[in-house]
């Protein structure tokens, strides 16, 4: 058995790590389990004035297709997920906010992985210059908040951290801030 100051590196990624670890079970019985070790990362609701938001379609190669999404992306180390999510909003958006809120945090797949995305509302939005990495095929689109919510409805939106991030800020935060269009 490994353990987990020493766990076994089965693949060692970019982003994540894939590990063997020993785990003692609070009935006290040891077992052995696959493990996605991952920094985090952080994901951002883009609001307009008007109370729209941005989406973005990207190409993902594991799915082979394009899904809807909000912009997102992995914590560099030393990095804070108020700057994860900044830098990724003018990556993949060409958006600047003025101002980040956090509305939530999420575990994205806790039975193997320890990823916790952070979910953020961006607002006081102008343009930059879009700035993709070289594996990333994004355009980014604005929608009607309803609009959006209808998407997760009609299965037009399948991620996950897209739909959570919109349903918390449907029911948590902006319902009663902003009036959505």
């Amino acid at each position: 058995m490994t353990s987990l100051d020493d766990p076994q590196i089965l693949w060692q990624g970019k982003v994540f790590d894939f590990n063997v670890e020993e785990r003692v079970l609070p009935n006290g019985r040891k077992v052995d389990m696959g493990v996605i070790r991952h920094p985090g990362s952080a994901a951002i609701l883009p609001v307009l004035e008007d109370g729209s938001v941005v989406l973005i379609h990207q190409y993902r190669p594991v799915i082979g297709d394009f899904i809807w999404e909000i912009p997102s992306g992995t914590i560099s180390p030393e990095e804070d997920p108020w700057e994860c999510a900044r830098r990724e909003l003018r990556e993949e958006c060409g958006l600047i906010g003025k101002k980040f809120e956090k509305i939530g945090e999420i575990l994205v797949a806790p039975w193997y992985s320890d990823e916790r995305v952070h979910l953020f509302i961006a607002t006081g939005i102008t343009p930059c210059e879009q700035n993709l990495d070289e594996d990333e095929i994004i355009t980014a689109h604005i929608f009607p908040f309803d609009r959006a919510i209808e998407m997760v409805e009609q299965g037009k939106i399948q991620d996950a951290t897209t739909i959570l991030g919109l349903q918390f800020a449907d029911s948590v935060f902006l319902r009663n801030r902003i009036g959505f269009k």
